[in-house]
């Protein structure tokens, strides 16, 4: 059985070579969905193997930016394929990325953490800059675009788009160079030393694997991550039929998809909460929405070259709002460095709110 996640990667992608483009009967919409899970838990294995070998936050980083660069792909390609339809598409796709990491992971991991230990602790130093940087990544790309002048609608004009790529890809790399060099303690997990996590000792002192392993565990964890993402592709039609059967929105769709290709931050957090790991699935859910913004809005800029018709960036006016509670909600949450059940609370309910409005605009 351990075998396993070193299979099942290497199957999901035989399987979505030979689904792809195929319209699919209702037994092999079943067959995918199984294979796609089994490929979001391999990810999930392979990341910790990974962040054991390399040690946090050099982790988290690994796994959000792997799942966001493979996103981003998927993202252009659809635009580039979708024509005029696809003009919101960014905007819709990093806005339910944002939200389900900053509400729901991070919820998640908060309520799961604090039922099991209580209050909580983490480093507000660390998190804290991570999300000045989240919100300023999301202010200038998704918010300004509906108060700029040079082009009607929520549009930013060439020189302004390419000054918001410019300016993600300068806030992301600052950060990740605070995260990993000059201030690496700031996210790191916070122990307390009065609290018997017995499972914790024994995977600090477990022997790290080899170097080999780990490369092996990275290619197959991009191997995993390619599989979850083209697997959600093929899956979109029956979602997309799904959507219609229910009467929702056509727009649900992307927040569905966005949710299976999380899956695999997801369930990490989850697990690092569950072990009193808290700073770890802080580091996953915001390092998670800041990849998404910054690597994404710089790509469709470059691809805006040779895209047509329009690019709209700016939120609605239901959309800012739910952002603007989730900043503030998150600064009064990561301030103090500890919560209980209570903050991971707001946040779900935050996300359910994001859930709902998406269904019932």
């Amino acid at each position: 059985m351990r075998s396993w996640p070193n299979l099942v990667p290497v199957v999901a992608v035989v399987a979505l070579a030979l689904v792809w483009g195929r319209s699919l009967s209702p037994i092999l919409v079943v067959a995918v969905a199984l294979v796609l899970a089994g490929a979001v838990l391999a990810a999930v294995h392979h990341a910790e193997v990974v962040a054991h070998r390399v040690g946090e936050p050099f982790g988290s980083l690994v796994l959000a930016v792997a799942v966001t660069v493979i996103e981003v792909a998927l993202i252009v390609t659809l635009m580039v394929s979708g024509g005029p339809e696809s003009a919101t598409l960014a905007r819709d796709t990093v806005f339910a990325a944002a939200m389900i990491t900053t509400n729901g992971i991070l919820g998640l991991s908060l309520l799961v953490g604090a039922v099991r230990y209580g209050t909580i602790l983490f480093n507000g130093e660390g998190t804290g800059a991570a999300l000045a940087t989240l919100a300023s990544l999301a202010t200038l790309s998704l918010v300004l675009p509906n108060f700029t002048s040079s082009r009607p609608g929520p549009e930013f004009s060439p020189s302004q788009l390419a000054f918001a790529a410019v300016a993600s890809l300068v806030l992301y790399g600052a950060f990740v160079l605070t995260q990993t060099v000059r201030h690496r303690d700031f996210f790191l997990p916070v122990l307390d030393d009065h609290d018997p996590a017995t499972g914790d000792h024994a995977e600090e002192h477990a022997a790290a694997p080899s170097d080999r392993a780990a490369v092996t565990s990275l290619v197959l964890l991009l191997v995993a991550l390619v599989a979850v993402v083209g697997l959600a592709k093929v899956e979109s039609p029956a979602i997309e039929a799904g959507v219609r059967a229910v009467g929702f929105p056509p727009s649900f769709v992307g927040v569905v998809i966005a949710l299976l290709v999380l899956l695999p931050e997801t369930l990490a957090a989850v697990k690092a909460a569950r072990r009193n790991r808290i700073q770890i699935s802080l580091n996953l859910a915001l390092g998670s929405a800041m990849a998404s913004i910054g690597l994404t809005i710089p790509a469709i800029a470059v691809a805006s070259i040779w895209l047509e018709g329009p690019l709209l960036l700016g939120l609605g006016a239901t959309q800012m709002v739910l952002l603007a509670l989730t900043v503030v909600v998150s600064v009064l949450t990561v301030v103090p460095g500890r919560a209980t059940r209570l903050q991971g609370s707001v946040h779900l309910v935050l996300l359910a709110a994001f859930l709902f409005l998406s269904v019932n605009p």
